[in-house]
């Protein structure tokens, strides 16, 4: 009998889950498509209009596009070891897939769509640029003061990180409750428990 009231009443709380989660889908895959859509679409109008090594003043002397060819990750990290951060970023995106069966926050959707399309524009650059296939180099044209030289799918992969961050920071979990460690829970709550 116990069972039967204990399944009916988790069963409203199920069906709201199921119709939700589809939207946080959709929202995920919203951001990455936008992520990858607008870094790839950059990238083509600075190789198509401009030449490598080229500078063109923005709002002088805060941003300036700067036309360069990058070998390493984002903003320059690590520069030489292509094959390295091709790899990387094809495991990183298999990841965030295996996550989305957990997924019921929109903040955590924003986070991983960000970081999958980010990952995705670099991984393009990486396998279809010169000088060859999985060692190409990545676009970059992004330049601000006494910083590294980027582009959207840095900025993208950057927000979607410090996103995760706040949000593990606050406890959030992925399926978008709070999440309080056991050892911020009341005393009460712990009394008359046998001890490990």
């Amino acid at each position: 009998m116990t069972d039967d009231l204990t399944d009916g009443a988790s069963q409203p709380s199920r069906t709201a889950q199921r119709k939700w989660r589809p939207a946080m889908i959709w929202l995920f895959a919203g951001f990455a498509v936008f992520a990858y859509v607008f870094d790839q679409l950059t990238k083509l109008w600075v190789t198509s209009t401009m030449v490598e090594g080229e500078r063109i003043p923005v709002l002088p002397p805060l941003l300036h596009w700067y036309y360069i060819r990058n070998s390493g990750a984002a903003f320059s990290i690590g520069e030489n070891v292509t094959w390295i951060f091709t790899i990387v970023m094809a495991a990183v995106s298999v990841a965030i897939l295996f996550q989305l069966r957990k997924l019921g926050s929109a903040w955590w959707a924003l986070s991983l769509g960000l970081l999958l399309g980010g990952a995705l524009g670099n991984l393009t650059d990486r396998l279809f640029r010169e000088p060859s296939f999985a060692m190409g180099h990545v676009v970059d044209f992004i330049q601000l003061p006494n910083f590294a030289i980027f582009n959207i799918a840095d900025s993208a992969v950057v927000s979607g990180v410090v996103i995760i961050c706040l949000l593990t920071l606050r406890g959030i979990g992925m399926d978008g409750k709070r999440h309080v460690p056991a050892s911020k829970h009341p005393k009460e709550s712990t009394e008359g428990q046998p001890g490990e």
